[in-house]
């Protein structure tokens, strides 16, 4: 697994939230825990949330190991009563919030003939309603304080005019993600979305594989071939990202949809 490249003390005495830190088992490091790797050892205190506690705790484990701060929260956001449960551990255990990193999404594809209400209602209810209720609940402080950064993770597929799912709750985020970016810039509170292509993660490619089925290569194999620069990112690539969106060095950038992709919209790919 490649290691993370590192900018020491970039983030020293800052407070970030990762909602979704934890990750789907598999082989490799999903963005969640990726993201509040990077933080951490860049010097923020992280407060990891899940919905699986043992997953965010492993995050927060592997951080601890490694000589940073970070505390676990098991909540879902799909749960308002939830939500508001972050916002008040996130100010108990941390005090201010300079950055809510929102990462949680779950895969829901298939035409609209297969696709059943109850599908419809939590792909949106966890890809889209969540991430505003996260966001809603944290903004005012940061807008008090003019000051804190929001980053959603949106995907490529947010860019396809696909009527699955998964492409319009992202299309969704993307259009959340520039709202809340020109509500809240006079404030200058930053909004922005990172779009990962096709990422060698556990929720990219693990999910995927199955007994009998294409092995976990055969499928990471098909999606590289699909990328212009003939390999797939993994999750460092989005936590490098997200870490230039929540440093200082993007003080004046807000309202961007940030592909991280090898050049697959430009291909036509996305």
């Amino acid at each position: 697994m490649r290691e993370p490249s590192l900018v020491p003390g970039r983030f020293a005495g800052k407070k970030a939230v990762v909602v979704g830190g934890g990750q789907l088992p598999g082989e490799t490091i999903g963005n969640g825990r990726a993201v509040a790797t990077l933080l951490a050892a860049e010097g923020a205190e992280v407060l990891v949330v899940d919905r699986d506690a043992e997953a965010a705790g492993q995050t927060v484990d592997a951080i601890l190991a490694a000589g940073g701060a970070a505390h676990a929260l098991r909540a879902d956001i799909a749960s308002e009563a939830d939500c508001q449960t972050i916002r008040r551990v996130a100010v108990d255990t941390l005090g201010q919030v300079d950055i809510l990193h929102n990462n949680v999404g779950i895969v829901i594809v298939g035409s609209t003939e297969d696709t059943a209400l109850p599908d419809w209602q939590r792909g949106f209810d966890v890809n889209l309603t969540g991430m505003w209720l996260v966001s809603k609940l944290f903004l005012p402080a940061m807008r008090e304080r003019r000051s804190g950064c929001v980053i959603n993770v949106s995907s490529m597929a947010g860019g396809l005019t696909g009527s699955n799912v998964y492409s319009l709750t992202k299309s969704a985020v993307n259009a959340l993600t520039r709202g809340l970016a020109l509500e809240y810039a006079p404030h200058n509170v930053r909004v922005n979305a990172i779009a990962p292509g096709m990422m060698d993660t556990p929720i990219g490619v693990d999910r995927i594989a199955a007994p009998g089925g294409p092995t976990r290569a055969e499928i990471a194999a098909q999606r590289a071939a699909m990328v212009p620069m003939r390999r797939q990112g993994d999750a460092w690539d989005v936590a490098y990202a997200a870490g230039f969106l929540a440093s200082d060095q993007a003080s004046f950038v807000t309202g961007v949809i940030f592909p991280v992709d090898g050049g697959s919209a430009l291909s036509g790919a996305f």
